[in-house]
């Protein structure tokens, strides 16, 4: 079979607007055959980032017949899992079924049949979806038959051995999180997590009490989430509350912290709205780190200038070197975190 000519970051996917990459794309191309330095995976599960889902769900009312029709139709029109509304799109899962010979093998091994968690997001990926065999929307997932498309410049993780496949999917898709909170983090401060109860806020939190002395604070809304919360001995005060009220979650953090605010807030909510919560409870010169795809720049920039607060604000980059290999790690140390994932997300 002729295949296409090679192209690192996939433009040559990319349908309209000519001359954008893909990520920005209204629509891309994932038909056959693949590039000469593209790779061809036959896709077994989408973890649709959280943010997106919620928006989908809530727009087809929960009923998972039109969900299921919603996907199949944006996938269908975009050539990828992009939300238009959230701008996000969320990972998969599946087997290695071609590898084009160009493909830079030295820097990143792989070969045919090989199980990966693709690292880059739906929203920049060629994707189609032949069938939808299953939504589990308590987790995000979507079980399908269908194929995508990976660019020589993608990253990706080999499935490993020792987790499930769920558990794997659920921790690789937030992998970001908990690695840029090593990094952010330091020893004896006082760090909330907006969104707390979800899947990346519960790594962020177990990620941010392995610092000495910090203090751990976990805001969320529903009572599911509460009563996961209140069972991990990693979580020192939990605030359940909604994240659009920032005077009333400043006035909490206040409360549970004996009169502090917040060294460093990250915001891992899948709502929009949440910016000035965050802002409201960090401390002047503290950092607020925004992971959430549902966040508004606009928003948080007027908003902390409004009301004088001088913190560092800082967007999320879903990729540090190593942050797969650190997530997953977590999970391997914990016997709490490996049961709450196995428990949730299987």
């Amino acid at each position: 079979m002729h295949l296409r000519p090679a192209d690192r970051l996939g433009i040559q996917r990319v349908i309209a607007p000519k001359g954008v990459l893909p990520q920005q794309a209204e629509s891309l191309d994932p038909s056959l055959p693949i590039a000469e330095d593209e790779v061809l995976i036959e896709v077994e599960s989408l973890n649709i980032d959280s943010a997106s889902f919620h928006q989908i769900s809530q727009a087809c009312e929960g009923d998972l017949a039109r969900i299921e029709k919603h996907i199949i139709d944006l996938v269908s029109r975009r050539g990828k899992q992009h939300n238009p509304v959230t701008g996000s799109g969320g990972m998969l899962i599946g087997k290695v079924k071609q590898l084009g010979p160009g493909f830079p093998l030295q820097e990143k091994p792989l070969q045919v049949g090989d199980r990966v968690a693709t690292l880059v997001s739906l929203s920049l990926t060629p994707l189609v979806i032949r069938k939808i065999l299953k939504i589990h929307p308590k987790t995000d997932r979507v079980d399908i038959e269908g194929h995508a498309i990976l660019f020589a410049s993608g990253l990706f993780a080999r499935l490993p051995a020792d987790l499930s496949d769920t558990v794997s999917l659920a921790v690789l898709d937030v992998a970001g999180a908990p690695a840029q909170t090593r990094t952010l983090v330091q020893a004896g401060q006082i760090v909330v997590v907006v969104g707390g109860g979800g899947k990346s806020g519960i790594l962020c939190l177990y990620e941010a009490k392995r610092k000495y002395g910090v203090t751990t604070v976990a805001i969320d809304y529903s009572d599911s989430a509460i009563e996961r919360l209140r069972s991990l001995s990693f979580v020192d005060h939990v605030i359940q509350a909604d994240a659009r009220d920032g005077v009333d979650i400043m006035n909490r953090v206040l409360a549970a912290t004996g009169g502090q605010l917040a060294d460093v807030v990250i915001n891992v909510a899948n709502i929009p709205e949440t910016e000035m919560s965050c802002i409201l409870c960090c401390r002047q010169k503290g950092i607020v780190y925004f992971f959430s795809m549902a966040t508004s720049f606009t928003r948080a920039a007027l908003g902390a200038e409004g009301v004088g607060a001088d913190v560092d604000l800082r967007i999320g980059n879903g990729y540090t070197e190593g942050h797969a290999d650190l997530a997953l790690n977590l999970i391997r140390e914990s016997p709490e975190l490996l049961r709450l994932f196995t428990e949730t997300y299987s």
